[in-house]
């Protein structure tokens, strides 16, 4: 099939490089020509594991195409996927559909036979009737159908999660329209990955309902940890033992520093703003977004803590900065409120990440950038593992312990065991666990 990708972003490069690899003759559209050239030779703009292989296979291939021209683009199109950006509205936290409004008014200009219109990017209920109220009043004479057919993609994970899907959600009540979203995904036909249809209102909430489960789940956990430290329990065997149970499953049971990206914030944000806008309220979800705003700064205390009560005068060392390992994502990371409220408390900040160092620095000021967790390391009072990167997951601390001023480590991932580190001489800190203090290095700390 013929089709078209709005966005050049996050869900419109995967997406279209994912429907190319189909089989599927794919053009995806973009207003950045920087962007678009770039893609035309390879250079991909964010990080994504295997998205470069796969993007410049298909362009070999001649089935995935860059373009500005959004004219050309639609013109042949069968089907045209929205996934242009819904950032957070400055002020009040509702989702901006200006991108989407101006995708729609783009495409009813240029669509010359019967057209679906699919709403990829992830929006409020409700939206999908303003697309067609748009398309309609720009073009009365013009044969359309709009679709939702929300993402739910894991940054890292996005390439796996678009081929081998949990479900396909696809809101339309157009037999037509239904037809041939079936052909566009027939391919996965072959993993057995389900298809549900629904109502368009109903497929737009289901991804914002879904993705708000998931950050509540994520706080409850991490309330239950900040309880396992007072009470003097594992929350790892908490969640272990909760998980075993099928209705709540393992997944997003993991305590750490507080969730980000660029989906849960602002996703938990614009559906409170929904609800109140139709004159409701989503209380759990309110609460779970302040919970987790507060948690970041709290973070830092736990480090400040574990020096003994200061940082003032002292460097502290931050493993990781992207909000999850393999991306480069760093919006609303964990990382950026922790840096900040170590840097106010007095202390000098080191930080290093695999990935996400140059997203970093547009974002994060007032530290040094380091290579690798052991220059990051040289010298410092306090290790802060806050991103479980693989290259974190078996540091050489002998070396470690020569290398720093204090052997301190806060590892706000749980990703080691505390007998393991204090058998190198490191008082350890982690999440969900009463700390330990070995009473050989109390006084060094304090």
């Amino acid at each position: 099939m013929d089709i078209t990708v709005v966005g050049a972003g996050y869900v419109g490069l995967v997406s279209a490089a994912c429907f190319a690899d189909f089989g599927h003759s794919v053009t995806c559209v973009d207003t950045d020509a920087t962007k678009i050239e770039n893609l035309r030779v390879g250079t991909i703009p964010i990080f994504e594991p295997g998205l470069d292989d796969l993007v410049t296979r298909n362009v070999a291939a001649d089935r995935l195409h860059f373009t500005t021209n959004l004219k050309d683009a639609v013109k042949g199109a069968s089907v045209i996927f929205i996934a242009v950006g819904t950032p957070s509205r400055r002020g009040d936290g509702h989702a901006d559909l200006s991108y989407v409004y101006q995708a729609a008014r783009d495409i009813a200009g240029a669509a010359s036979r019967y057209t679906i219109v699919v709403l990829k990017s992830t929006v409020p209920v409700g939206t999908g009737d303003e697309v067609e109220s748009i398309i309609r009043s720009a073009r009365p004479d013009l044969k359309f159908s709009v679709v939702s057919n929300p993402e739910f993609l894991r940054e890292g994970a996005a390439i796996g999660d678009f081929k081998r899907p949990d479900r396909i959600v696809i809101g339309t009540e157009d037999e037509r329209a239904r037809d041939v979203m079936s052909e566009v995904y027939r391919p996965l036909f072959l993993n057995q990955s389900p298809i549900f249809f629904t109502e368009r209102r109903t497929s737009e909430l289901i991804k914002y309902a879904s993705n708000a489960f998931l950050a509540v789940k994520i706080t409850f956990i991490n309330e239950i940890a900040d309880l396992c430290e007072l009470a003097d329990a594992n929350v790892q065997d908490v969640a272990r033992g909760m998980g075993l149970d099928n209705r709540i499953g393992q997944k997003f049971l993991h305590a750490g520093p507080g969730y980000g990206g660029s989906c849960f914030p602002k996703d938990t944000a614009a559906l409170v703003k929904t609800a109140q806008d139709y004159g409701g309220s989503l209380r759990i979800v309110e609460t779970a977004a302040a919970v987790n705003d507060q948690r970041k700064r709290a973070m830092a205390r736990k480090v400040i803590a574990a020096c003994g009560g200061s940082v003032k005068g002292k460097t502290v060392g931050l493993l990781g900065l992207t909000f999850k390992p393999n991306t480069d994502d760093m919006r609303d990371a964990p990382s950026i409120a922790i840096v900040q409220a170590l840097l106010d408390a007095g202390a000098t900040v080191n930080v290093t990440d695999p990935i996400g160092m140059a997203q970093a620095q547009g974002v994060i000021s007032g530290v040094t950038f380091y290579p690798d967790a052991y220059t990051c390391a040289d010298n410092a009072s306090a290790l802060v593992l806050v991103t479980e990167w693989d290259a974190y997951r078996a540091l050489d601390f002998p070396r470690l312990r020569e290398l720093m001023h204090l052997p301190i480590l806060v590892d706000l991932r749980n990703v080691y065991r505390a007998a393991e580190i204090e058998r190198h001489g490191f008082i350890y800190n982690s999440v969900g666990h009463k700390p330990s203090r070995p009473k050989s290095l109390l006084r060094a700390v304090s």
